[in-house]
Order: C-alpha cells, then sequence, then structure tokens
C-alpha cells in the first residue's frame, strides 16, 4: 500500500496536471485514507491489480463511509473521484460502482448584504494592494481561488475607464479560457497593485500577478485562501471561504436579472445545469417566503 500511494503523489506533482492544487491535495488525503482502510480488512483478491476485487474494496468503503461517518452523497463523490483518479493512473479506470444523485432544494450558500458589506469594509481597512485585489476576485469577478493565485500580469488588460481579466478556468493548464470584464472597484485595486508588483520580485521574476514576500514566487492557493478567509473572520458564516463568495457573485446576478447564459460564462461553468442552481431559492428566500403568510386576527 505504501508503495501504491507513493507512485500516486509522485504522479500528482508531476507538473502539466489538469487538476489544482486544492484538488490534488484534497485526493491525496482522500486516497491514503483509502489505501489505510484497505489494509485493516480482508478482501476478496487485490483490489490494487484485480478489478473484480477493486469494484468490491470501493463499494464497501463507500458503505463504511456512508454508515460509520454518515457522510453526505456529494461528499462520497467526491471520494470516488478521488480514487477513479487513483485507479485510473494505475490503468485500471474506474470502479463500476453506483454513483449517489445528488438533488439541492436550496440555491448555493451565498452572504447576505450585510455580510457583504462588513467583508468589503474588512478588505478597505487593509493595508496591503495584494491581499486586496485577492480579496476581491472571488465576489467581483467569481473567480475560484485556484484561477486567482492562476493569474499572471499579462492576463489583465485596463484602461482608464474599462478592464478585462483572461481567466485559466478549472483544471489548470487544461482549463477552458474566459473573459471577464473588470467591476470598477476591482479595477482601482488591481491597477494599485500592478503599481506596487515590482517591489515584490525576488531574484528571478515571475510572471505571476500574485506572489509571496519572500521569495517573488507564485503564491499558493492555501496562502490565498488564507487571505481571503481573514477578511471574512468576523462574519456570522461558517463555513466561510473563497467559493462562498463565489457563489455570492452568481446569486447576486441572479437577482439582477442576468440571464442563465451570461452567468455560465462569467463563472466559467461546463454546463448551463450548474448555473441553474442559482434560480433555486435561499434558504433566506424561504424564510421570508413564509413570513408574509397573512396571521389571522
Amino acid at each position: 500500500m505504501t508503495d501504491a500511494f507513493t507512485t500516486y503523489k509522485a504522479e500528482l506533482a508531476k507538473p502539466g496536471q489538469k487538476l489544482g492544487e486544492a484538488t490534488r491535495r484534497k485526493y491525496t488525503q482522500r486516497v491514503r485514507a483509502y489505501l489505510d482502510w484497505l489494509e485493516t480488512g480482508d478482501h476478496d483478491g487485490d483490489p490494487l491489480t484485480d478489478v473484480h476485487a477493486r469494484d468490491g474494496a470501493v463499494r464497501d468503503y463507500r458503505v463504511m463511509l456512508k454508515t460509520q461517518h454518515k457522510l453526505a452523497e456529494s461528499t462520497l463523490n467526491g471520494y470516488l473521484a478521488a480514487l477513479d483518479d487513483f485507479y485510473t493512473r494505475r490503468g485500471m479506470g474506474r470502479a463500476d460502482i453506483r454513483r449517489g444523485q445528488i438533488t439541492r432544494r436550496t440555491a448555493p450558500k451565498a452572504l447576505e448584504r450585510r455580510d457583504v458589506l462588513r467583508y468589503l469594509r474588512a478588505i478597505e481597512r487593509c493595508a496591503s494592494a495584494r491581499d486586496r485585489a485577492i480579496g476581491l476576485l472571488p465576489y467581483r469577478a467569481g473567480l475560484r481561488i485556484g484561477e486567482v493565485v492562476r493569474l499572471d500580469i499579462d492576463d489583465i488588460t485596463l484602461s482608464a475607464r474599462t478592464g478585462s481579466l483572461r481567466v485559466t478556468g478549472k483544471g489548470g493548464a487544461g482549463g477552458k479560457i474566459r473573459h471577464v470584464d473588470i467591476h470598477s472597484e476591482l479595477r482601482v485595486t488591481l491597477r494599485a497593485w500592478l503599481d506596487e508588483r515590482p517591489k515584490w520580485d525576488g531574484g528571478t521574476p515571475t510572471a505571476a500577478l500574485f506572489v509571496n514576500g519572500r521569495h517573488g514566487t507564485r503564491l499558493t492557493d492555501r496562502t490565498a485562501r488564507e487571505i481571503v478567509c481573514g477578511f471574512g473572520s468576523d462574519l456570522d458564516f461558517a463555513p466561510f471561504g473563497p467559493h462562498v463568495l463565489r457563489h455570492t457573485f452568481g446569486t447576486e446576478l441572479r437577482r439582477a436579472g442576468v440571464d442563465l447564459a451570461t452567468i455560465a460564462e462569467l463563472m466559467g461553468h461546463r454546463s448551463l445545469e450548474t448555473t441553474r442552481l442559482y434560480t433555486l431559492p435561499s434558504e433566506e428566500e424561504r424564510r421570508a417566503a413564509i413570513e408574509r403568510l397573512t396571521v389571522d386576527e
């Protein structure tokens, strides 16, 4: 099992991966947990070399996660995606087992206006133009945190009144390219960062838009995520992270009456069905609907 994990981890570390850094980290953790579980039980055949044993082991592992750990279908499917990647890289393909169907009844969780204003005020108080820009990009442009750190300086076009971002979508080098217009507030912040950016170059200049202050190398998505979460530390919203801001971007576009095709293009959705989730009522909207019921006096 140790050799299998070491080989898989080395594969994920190779350059040119389509998986983002956060996805690779999550897959590594989940594959390690699966391999540890394999070592604790008896299996009919070798799940690492025999496809029938693989199917049985993955099926049993899914049952264990669901019954003992009470994981939701969406989380279970995330574990299966990691195992699909693991087995595909071993030349065995995906396990032939049932995938759980996920039925959403509410829209993706997004910040209400009060929390948005608190978040923006936290950004305004920050002295670092770099951190302000990182904090605004998920909310003002709908970027995933991996897309934020993949931005290069040449991906930004700014003029006096307009601007656009060239965004490499989910999957890194293999991701879909989209162009997003830059909100006026974000444009000012990005210009401030571009003016300051040359001072951050280390001994070897990089094309990366966002760099760390110690070596001048491209910022990791973990560090960018910590910056965003720091701005939201005082919000009464859990769990909070960059994707909540991306959901808020999509939700506000929907509430403003923007058509689904445009929202899908701005957010880089591959399927319009993903965008259609934003037409579902939020928990806040459902509560507000109930409060409208007339009370007999």
